[in-house]
Protein backbone atom coordinates (compact mmCIF):
# COMPACT_ATOMS: atom_id res chain seq x y z
CA UNK A 1 0.00 0.00 0.00
CA UNK A 2 1.34 3.43 -0.87
CA UNK A 3 0.37 6.76 0.56
CA UNK A 4 1.86 10.12 -0.19
CA UNK A 5 1.17 12.78 2.38
CA UNK A 6 0.20 16.04 0.72
CA UNK A 7 2.42 19.02 1.48
CA UNK A 8 -0.46 20.57 3.45
CA UNK A 9 -1.82 17.85 5.72
CA UNK A 10 -4.27 20.04 7.61
CA UNK A 11 -7.26 18.72 5.64
CA UNK A 12 -6.40 15.16 6.62
CA UNK A 13 -5.79 16.03 10.26
CA UNK A 14 -8.91 18.17 10.56
CA UNK A 15 -11.07 15.18 9.63
CA UNK A 16 -9.13 12.96 12.01
CA UNK A 17 -8.29 10.46 9.29
CA UNK A 18 -4.55 10.06 9.66
CA UNK A 19 -2.56 10.56 12.85
CA UNK A 20 0.78 9.03 11.83
CA UNK A 21 2.56 8.93 8.48
CA UNK A 22 5.60 6.65 8.22
CA UNK A 23 7.95 7.09 5.27
CA UNK A 24 10.59 4.49 4.51
CA UNK A 25 13.61 5.32 2.43
CA UNK A 26 17.13 4.27 1.54
CA UNK A 27 19.94 6.69 2.37
CA UNK A 28 21.87 5.47 -0.67
CA UNK A 29 18.99 6.63 -2.90
CA UNK A 30 19.06 10.27 -1.90
CA UNK A 31 18.43 12.76 0.83
CA UNK A 32 15.94 12.06 3.61
CA UNK A 33 12.45 13.43 3.13
CA UNK A 34 12.14 17.08 4.08
CA UNK A 35 10.43 18.03 7.28
CA UNK A 36 10.56 17.60 11.01
CA UNK A 37 10.14 13.91 11.76
CA UNK A 38 11.15 11.19 14.13
CA UNK A 39 13.77 8.99 12.49
CA UNK A 40 14.79 5.38 12.94
CA UNK A 41 18.13 4.24 11.47
CA UNK A 42 18.22 0.55 10.54
CA UNK A 43 21.25 0.70 8.27
CA UNK A 44 23.39 -1.25 10.74
CA UNK A 45 20.91 -2.51 13.29
CA UNK A 46 19.48 -5.57 11.54
CA UNK A 47 20.57 -8.33 9.15
CA UNK A 48 20.24 -7.20 5.57
CA UNK A 49 18.27 -9.76 3.52
CA UNK A 50 19.58 -8.44 0.21
CA UNK A 51 22.68 -10.67 0.57
CA UNK A 52 20.47 -13.76 0.22
CA UNK A 53 19.82 -14.47 -3.48
CA UNK A 54 16.30 -15.70 -2.67
CA UNK A 55 15.39 -12.38 -1.04
CA UNK A 56 17.57 -9.86 -2.86
CA UNK A 57 14.92 -8.68 -5.30
CA UNK A 58 11.99 -9.04 -2.92
CA UNK A 59 10.91 -6.35 -0.48
CA UNK A 60 9.90 -6.02 3.14
CA UNK A 61 6.31 -6.50 1.98
CA UNK A 62 7.13 -10.12 1.12
CA UNK A 63 6.55 -12.57 3.97
CA UNK A 64 9.97 -14.25 3.58
CA UNK A 65 11.80 -10.92 3.92
CA UNK A 66 9.56 -9.69 6.72
CA UNK A 67 10.07 -12.91 8.68
CA UNK A 68 13.85 -12.72 8.13
CA UNK A 69 14.03 -9.13 9.37
CA UNK A 70 11.76 -9.70 12.35
CA UNK A 71 13.77 -12.79 13.37
CA UNK A 72 16.91 -10.66 13.69
CA UNK A 73 17.91 -10.22 17.33
CA UNK A 74 16.64 -6.84 18.49
CA UNK A 75 14.01 -6.38 15.77
CA UNK A 76 10.98 -6.65 18.06
CA UNK A 77 12.65 -4.27 20.52
CA UNK A 78 13.23 -1.75 17.74
CA UNK A 79 9.58 -2.08 16.70
CA UNK A 80 8.35 -1.65 20.28
CA UNK A 81 10.60 1.31 21.07
CA UNK A 82 9.60 2.99 17.82
CA UNK A 83 5.93 2.58 18.71
CA UNK A 84 6.63 4.06 22.16
CA UNK A 85 8.47 7.03 20.65
CA UNK A 86 5.60 7.67 18.24
CA UNK A 87 3.05 7.50 21.06
CA UNK A 88 5.08 10.06 23.04
CA UNK A 89 5.38 12.42 20.05
CA UNK A 90 1.66 12.13 19.32
CA UNK A 91 0.82 13.86 22.60
CA UNK A 92 2.43 17.07 21.34
CA UNK A 93 1.25 16.71 17.74
CA UNK A 94 -2.35 15.98 18.72
CA UNK A 95 -2.44 19.14 20.86
CA UNK A 96 -1.46 21.14 17.79
CA UNK A 97 -3.62 19.26 15.29
CA UNK A 98 -0.59 17.86 13.50
CA UNK A 99 0.27 14.52 12.00
CA UNK A 100 3.20 12.68 13.54
CA UNK A 101 5.71 12.05 10.77
CA UNK A 102 8.21 9.22 11.05
CA UNK A 103 11.13 8.32 8.79
CA UNK A 104 12.44 4.75 8.93
CA UNK A 105 15.50 4.15 6.82
CA UNK A 106 18.17 1.68 5.89
CA UNK A 107 20.73 1.63 3.08
CA UNK A 108 18.44 0.77 0.15
CA UNK A 109 14.91 1.29 1.46
CA UNK A 110 13.56 -2.04 0.20
CA UNK A 111 13.98 -4.65 2.95
CA UNK A 112 14.65 -3.69 6.59
CA UNK A 113 12.99 -0.29 6.69
CA UNK A 114 9.89 -1.60 4.91
CA UNK A 115 9.51 -4.64 7.18
CA UNK A 116 9.94 -2.64 10.39
CA UNK A 117 7.66 0.18 9.20
CA UNK A 118 4.89 -2.27 8.40
CA UNK A 119 5.33 -3.96 11.81
CA UNK A 120 5.16 -0.57 13.54
CA UNK A 121 2.04 0.35 11.56
CA UNK A 122 0.33 -2.90 12.60
CA UNK A 123 0.99 -2.11 16.27
CA UNK A 124 -0.21 1.48 15.96
CA UNK A 125 -3.39 0.45 14.14
CA UNK A 126 -4.06 -2.18 16.81
CA UNK A 127 -4.02 0.71 19.30
CA UNK A 128 -6.59 2.59 17.22
CA UNK A 129 -4.13 5.06 15.70
CA UNK A 130 -4.82 5.77 12.04
CA UNK A 131 -1.49 5.18 10.34
CA UNK A 132 -0.36 5.33 6.72
CA UNK A 133 2.92 4.07 5.29
CA UNK A 134 4.75 5.32 2.22
CA UNK A 135 7.69 3.36 0.81
CA UNK A 136 9.69 5.94 -1.12
CA UNK A 137 12.45 3.72 -2.51
CA UNK A 138 10.88 0.26 -2.56
CA UNK A 139 10.90 0.12 -6.38
CA UNK A 140 14.43 1.45 -6.82
CA UNK A 141 17.32 -0.87 -7.72
CA UNK A 142 19.00 -2.96 -5.05
CA UNK A 143 22.08 -1.12 -3.84
CA UNK A 144 25.35 -3.05 -3.68
CA UNK A 145 26.98 -2.69 -0.26
CA UNK A 146 29.71 -4.69 1.47
CA UNK A 147 28.32 -7.88 3.02
CA UNK A 148 28.94 -6.83 6.64
CA UNK A 149 27.09 -3.51 6.35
Amino acid sequence: MRFSAPSDVSSITDRGLVKVVITTYGVLHGAPPAGDMLTVDLSRALRNPHHDPQMKYKTGLDRQVRDHVMATPGATEIRDRTVDRIEAARVFHDMHGEITEVGIYCKGGRHRSVAIAEAVAVELRARGINTEVEHRDIDKPVVATPKNK
